[in-house]
């Protein structure tokens, strides 16, 4: 799949390193979203696990354009490299009036990686409205480990995210983002198609760097949330240099000194 791919800059990787998600609105045409309905009311036939990207889906087919769409192609590419594995897909769907809101959750079990992550692109082929039950995420919770529905007992938290958006939207997580669809209660079966991906190549300035001293990749790094209380929040943000550390190379990053103190380890003697 080499179309043309735009890729994300460093302002916009570092804000998914600190938010866990970034957003493309209504990315994918109106044409291809009633295409889109019709596609995933009929299912979508599974792939085996570890299916390189560019056998998982049929030149020409529905998934196959979605996936080569300019920003959904440049986004992956910056994220998780050429010709990553599809682990698996699946088509969502929140029946009208109906079931539950599902609880906060992680979709693996504990994932300790420090130097990796799996990317989840969720599709949205129509509007979703607040009462149509959107994807709910947290912000910023990605690097806090947890085992699958550890974080269910959780109702809400301050600066949840709930997703609203228009006909064609696209969000890309990192796998460790506690998320949950909500309950439905609109009069319209809401639909969204998941499919995770695994990078095969090391996750090393995939994106455009032209940017990557912006004094703003640091001001998204250093970003904090809502429901951060503020000692763990410094936990967050130590995890997220040692990502930007992983995933730019450079093993002097640092925000306030927060990695090179705890890191400091002197070799030298006194004489």
């Amino acid at each position: 799949m080499e179309n043309r791919q735009e890729l994300l800059n460093s302002v916009q990787m570092a804000r998914f390193v600190a938010r866990g998600s970034l957003r493309l609105d209504a990315v994918v045409p109106a044409e291809m979203n009633a295409e889109g309905l019709a596609v995933l009311a009929g299912g979508v036939p599974p792939v085996p696990y570890g299916t390189p990207l560019s056998d998982a889906y049929a030149k020409g087919s529905f998934v196959r354009r979605l996936l080569e769409l300019p920003q959904v192609a440049g986004a992956l590419r910056s994220m998780v490299g050429p010709e990553p594995w599809v682990d698996h897909h699946f088509v969502h769907t929140r029946e009208p009036h109906g079931g539950a809101a599902q609880a906060l959750h992680g979709d693996a079990i504990i994932d300790v990686r420090p130097d990796a992550f799996d990317v989840q692109l969720m599709y949205y082929p129509q509007t979703v409205t607040l009462e149509m039950g959107g994807t709910l995420s947290v912000p910023g919770s990605h690097l806090r480990r947890i085992n699958e529905s550890d974080t269910g007992r959780y109702q809400n938290l301050r600066g949840q995210d709930r997703l609203v958006c228009p006909a064609g939207t696209v969000v890309l997580l990192h796998h460790g983002i506690w998320h949950g669809g909500r309950r439905n209660d609109s009069d319209i079966l809401r639909y969204m198609f998941k499919i995770r991906f695994n990078p095969r190549v090391r996750q090393r300035r995939l994106w455009d760097t032209s940017d990557l001293h912006d004094p703003q990749v640091a001001a998204e790094l250093d970003a904090m949330f809502p429901w951060y209380e503020g000692a763990t929040g410094r936990l967050e943000r130590y995890n997220r240099i040692l990502l930007w550390r992983e995933l730019t190379g450079d093993d002097g990053f640092d925000l306030d000194h927060w990695v090179t103190r705890v890191s400091n380890r002197p070799k030298e003697t006194v004489a």
